[in-house]
């Protein structure tokens, strides 16, 4: 049953997805201005519901999705765990590609890395628990809320106010290795996807299918939220596409990160987000298609 059923994946693996997490999260932030916020910070109002969208909107509707739906414990938990997560960090590439809000991505990018090292604990705790079969897993395992707080902090944190730093003082230098970092890093990053699933082929290949309509679910609800979210508050076209993608496309390598380090591996949680990781790749390069070649949109405002 998948509900029994372990993931593995040893300490050195996990020290391996520490490091490629933390260099992709550097390569990004080598490339980031601080004066890029400056636009973002004097007309706010996109920046803000972007947050919301990430980290408050799209928990709480994953959890009302975890009601409806009622998947088994393991999977509910992965989804909550996925919704908890702040951007992937493909969501800047595919804003550009798709001729979105290039300064509001990076802004969200970083803001949202800064606040996953409290909000991601937080709404995994607050939103596991108000459901009895979740709260039963959290109870059963350790997970010391500020072990979780340290190492989302050291992965994501530390690489982006570093990455940041170097770039204030070495601009053009910074650039050069970042264009390279991001390329290299991200395709490192997947091949130990691939490496994982691959360790556990068997368990994935009979498994996948009772996660694949879910996570292409919840995936399509992310996006919508973010969408909605946007045109609700009248955003430009520009921004609508970026909080779009910025709330579709979620660190689920962070995610499988938290699963082998704290919950040993939990095979519905942790097949439910290796599967995001992959998917989320496709569907966020088809949406920014779509987004980049149907120039009516494009063309169009809404404020």
């Amino acid at each position: 049953m998948l509900e029994q059923a372990q993931i593995n994946f040893d300490s050195d693996s996990i020290w391996v997805l520490n490091i490629a997490l933390a260099f992709v999260m550097f390569g990004i932030a080598l490339s980031i201005d601080w004066r890029d916020f400056k636009p973002v910070i004097l007309n706010p109002k996109s920046l803000i519901v972007g947050v919301a969208s990430q980290f408050l909107i799209f928990p709480l509707i994953s959890f009302l999705l975890v009601l409806i739906l009622k998947p088994v414990p393991s999977i509910a938990l992965g989804m909550i765990l996925v919704a908890a997560c702040p951007g992937g960090n493909i969501s800047n590439f595919i804003t550009h590609f798709s001729r979105g809000n290039d300064a509001l991505s990076v802004s969200l990018t970083a803001i949202a890395t800064l606040l996953a090292v409290v909000m991601t604990p937080l709404n995994l705790a607050f939103w596991g628990n108000m459901y009895e079969p979740t709260s039963a897993i959290l109870r059963s395992v350790s997970v010391p809320p500020l072990d979780m707080v340290k190492l989302v902090g050291l992965i994501l944190g530390m690489p982006l106010i570093l990455g940041m730093l170097i770039h204030e003082k070495y601009p053009l230098s910074a650039q050069r290795i970042s264009n390279v970092m991001k390329k290299l890093s991200l395709l490192f990053f997947i091949a130990l996807i691939f490496m994982a699933l691959g360790k556990n082929f068997v368990a994935f290949e009979r498994y996948v299918m009772e996660v694949f309509w879910l996570v292409l679910l919840h995936n399509l609800v992310a996006f919508s939220t973010g969408f909605s979210l946007a045109k609700w508050w009248r955003l430009s076209w520009k921004d609508t596409k970026t909080i779009t993608i910025e709330t579709g496309i979620q660190n689920s390598g962070l995610g499988l990160l938290l699963i082998f380090t704290f919950f040993d591996g939990l095979g519905g949680m942790a097949i439910l987000t290796a599967f995001w990781g992959i998917w989320h790749l496709i569907s966020g390069l088809l949406l920014g298609t779509f987004f980049r070649n149907y120039s009516a949109l494009n063309a169009k405002v809404y404020d």
